[in-house]
């Protein structure tokens, strides 16, 4: 592995030169995710299309990232790694393809290429909807990982605040 410091070359050029970065106009799905615990907050937004066998493909995909150097990393990799699969292909994107095809990540950053992941499925979830189509049952499922998840994160978060305000009251 070529690495640099904790990251390999590969994390540092999608850093330094993120593909597919920048908000887009009128997107057909949108996913946003987040992490509150390291401050990670990704959106994702895909343009469906037809391919010429008339399958429906993400013909166009950005992001924008507010994160750390894995964050923006991963979120530019899993739009190179979408951009012009069908919806059924890019389902099946998952955190090992996005850290595989950046020549690995530190095991503390590991979180981000699940964000990544994510933000995608999100995104696809949201198309799907918003069309009021059929939603695989694998979809569901990692969505409702993805919802169980958020709950989490979101109760942890008001028993920080709570812990902090009793803090600041002695």
């Amino acid at each position: 592995m070529n690495k640099i410091g904790l990251y390999t070359k590969k994390v540092i050029e999608h850093f330094k030169n993120p593909h597919n970065m920048g908000r887009m106009k009128n997107p057909d799905g949108i996913g946003k995710v987040g992490n509150i615990i390291c401050g990670d907050v990704m959106w994702l937004y895909i343009k469906v299309g037809k391919d010429k066998k008339g399958r429906e493909i993400i013909k166009n995909i950005k992001f924008e990232t507010f994160g750390c150097v894995a964050a923006l990393a991963t979120s530019s990799v899993i739009t190179d790694l979408a951009k012009g699969k069908t919806i059924e292909e890019a389902l099946k994107i998952n955190r090992n393809d996005v850290v595989k095809s950046l020549g690995g990540l530190p095991p503390i950053k590991l979180h981000c290429s699940v964000l990544a992941a994510d933000a995608l499925t999100e995104a696809i979830y949201d198309y799907l909807s918003k069309n009021k189509r059929e939603i695989p049952k694998e979809l569901r499922e990692t969505r409702q990982r993805i919802e169980k998840e958020k709950k989490e994160i979101e109760e942890r978060y008001k028993e920080w605040i709570k812990i902090e305000e009793e803090m600041h009251k002695k």
